[in-house]
């Protein structure tokens, strides 16, 4: 219940029922039962957690979950990702296997990278494929399935203004990360998208403070929603970027088909100041955003597996998330259940 004068408290169960709705949908209608394979390479208690998390999702949904431990996951001791690279080529070849994701970080960014593109890109239900980040930032929403095998990228000619969110014939949406698509699931159910204005553009007039620029979470999010629209701030340790799609002085184009970066001398309190949303990612327990610093009636979201925000935000806040785990699981299912990850491109042998 809300207390007097806060703002609203919203869990996550809420907004990750209408998506497990649509993925019972989705398996109802499939011929069998698709088989997700989790590899578990680390000894990290939040990694072990989110197995254990995404194994009991599974099992409530019907989708056949096997967990693969290899390395510290699997003996307790020394090894921390041994054997990771070979359970992921395994699973590529098996054709029993219809999605995979590998719980990070393991060894580090630069070979946790490598470890993605290894991944099949039919089989890569978290969209860290390279094709399926190039498509995110260069705006590009929809994707022919058999052109996952051909080594180029996407032409530039396929972004720009969208008519429809259905994707035009031959063709499926693009797999994106599964955050960052929870995080913009999170802002359309509250309502901070426009469903009257075209769809691409739902977040116009919307400024978006989006704190920690990592690749997995910080840096694809602050793409998506400037994509669709808005202006973001996008904060990390050394510097503040602005993400915008519209030109920042009269222009004979509306607006670029995609974001564009310029660099910005706001500090994050002034940031903070003009946001009508906050999204915090930070992994660290100590780091605070301070209530003060917010503007009133804002959205704030937590991501952090530690709480980013002060015990007061609902001082400020017109509505605080404290965490999107639940509906990250449920996008990781529902593009699991995507048209070409376990089905068309199966039977159209684009393995």
């Amino acid at each position: 219940m809300q207390e007097t004068g806060k703002g609203l408290l919203l869990k996550a169960e809420p907004i990750a029922a209408a998506f497990r709705n649509e993925v019972q949908q989705s398996l109802a209608k499939a011929t069998r039962r698709p088989r997700l394979v989790g590899i578990l390479a680390t000894s990290s208690a939040p990694s072990k957690f989110y197995a254990e998390f995404t194994k009991k999702q599974c099992e409530d949904l019907g989708v056949d979950f096997v967990l693969k431990t290899t390395g510290a996951a699997d003996t307790g001791d020394l090894g921390e990702g041994e054997g990771v690279e070979e359970a992921i080529i395994q699973a590529n070849e098996d054709e029993n296997v219809d999605g995979i994701m590998v719980y990070y970080p393991i060894f580090g960014a630069q070979q946790d990278h490598y470890l993605q593109q290894v991944v099949s890109p039919y089989k890569d239900v978290e969209g860290l494929h390279f094709k399926f980040h190039y498509n995110l930032y260069h705006n590009i929403r929809f994707i022919e399935p058999q052109s996952l095998i051909s080594s180029g990228v996407p032409s530039a000619a396929s972004a720009g203004v969208l008519e429809s969110e259905e994707p035009p014939p031959g063709t499926v949406k693009s797999i994106i990360p599964c955050t960052p698509l929870a995080i913009v699931k999170c802002l359309e159910h509250v309502g901070v998208y426009n469903k009257i204005l075209p769809y691409g553009d739902r977040a116009y007039g919307r400024t978006i403070t989006v704190i920690n620029r990592s690749e997995v979470v910080g840096r694809p999010l602050a793409a998506l929603l400037a994509n669709d629209g808005a202006r973001v701030f996008s904060v990390d340790i050394d510097s503040v970027q602005e993400y915008t799609k519209r030109p920042g002085v009269a222009a004979a184009r509306r607006y670029h088909p995609r974001y564009v970066v310029h660099p910005s001398t706001n500090t994050l309190q002034e940031c903070l100041a003009i946001s009508d949303v906050v999204v915090s990612a930070v992994p660290t327990a100590s780091y605070k955003v301070k209530t003060e610093w917010l503007k009133d009636g804002c959205v704030c979201l937590n991501v952090a597996a530690d709480k980013n925000f002060e015990k007061d935000v609902r001082e400020k806040a017109s509505l605080y998330i404290p965490a999107v785990g639940k509906v990250t699981i449920l996008m990781l299912l529902r593009n699991l259940c995507a048209p070409f990850s376990f089905h068309d491109c199966r039977e159209a042998q684009f393995f």
